[in-house]
């Protein structure tokens, strides 16, 4: 795993997160010459990555994009993100893209969805564990999904995911961040399955009346459905369960 923080400045990630943070977005990815998960992680107290920072010659990164994007060697891993690399000065590119088929390879066939059956998890709990086992980014293959949609008081609405995991793993109503998604349901679009997610862990955010260690929150930061030639049962051959 020690492989997962040697890596050049400019570093190829396979786009697999642009998700809503406090404003600005969260990107995450895999790297090509790794595959390990990598975190872009600016200056700003919570990492976030602005939009003067992200576009690339005027546009949002997509899922899927090969971005290369100037990095250091290590970031603030906010006492419990093992994926973290600070972002440093130099424009981002576009590389090229992949399709879904190509990141089956990285499912990760770990029996929970981040360290356990819930919703969260604790920041205590993950950093128990070694720094390079502080995961807080999966990606997930979906056999089931289905979204439930309420009214926040702005008007807009808020949606949350209950999945289905391949190995039979159940999350029920996580946040949907993913931008790109929430828009197509905002058109009555419905997820196609099965299908790819990104699961991310939220900074730690406790709710009123909470007791016990603060949470950090399991968040579907990205969805990618399948191509439709390829959305067929014996696709989960292809994953390394």
């Amino acid at each position: 795993m020690e492989r997962c923080r040697n890596m050049s400045p400019l570093t190829s990630i396979i786009c697999l997160a642009n998700s809503w943070k406090h404003g600005d977005r969260c990107i995450a990815g895999i790297n090509l010459q790794t595959g390990c998960w990598v975190r872009p992680i600016s200056s700003l107290e919570d990492g976030r990555i602005p939009l003067s920072m992200r576009l690339i010659n005027g546009k949002e990164p997509k899922l899927l994009d090969i971005i290369a994007i100037p990095l250091a060697k290590e970031g603030n891993d906010f006492g419990f993100e093992s994926e973290n690399l600070s972002v440093l000065p130099g424009e981002w590119r576009k590389q090229g893209e992949v399709v879904p088929k190509d990141i089956l390879r990285y499912c990760q066939r770990d029996h929970y969805v981040l360290h356990n059956h819930k919703k969260y998890v604790t920041v205590t709990e993950i950093t128990r564990k070694p720094f390079l086992q502080r995961n807080t980014l999966q990606l997930v293959y979906v056999t089931e999904f289905s979204v439930e949609k309420k009214l926040r008081d702005t008007g807009s609405n808020q949606y949350q995911a209950t999945i289905v995991t391949a190995n039979g793993q159940t999350l029920r109503r996580i946040g949907i961040t993913d931008p790109v998604f929430v828009q197509k349901l905002d058109r009555g679009e419905q997820p196609n399955v099965p299908c790819l997610v990104t699961v991310s862990l939220s900074m730690p955010y406790r709710p009123d009346n909470w007791e016990g260690d603060d949470p950090c929150w399991k968040l579907l930061a990205g969805v990618i459905e399948l191509e439709p030639q390829n959305n067929r049962n014996d696709d989960i051959i292809d994953i390394p369960f």
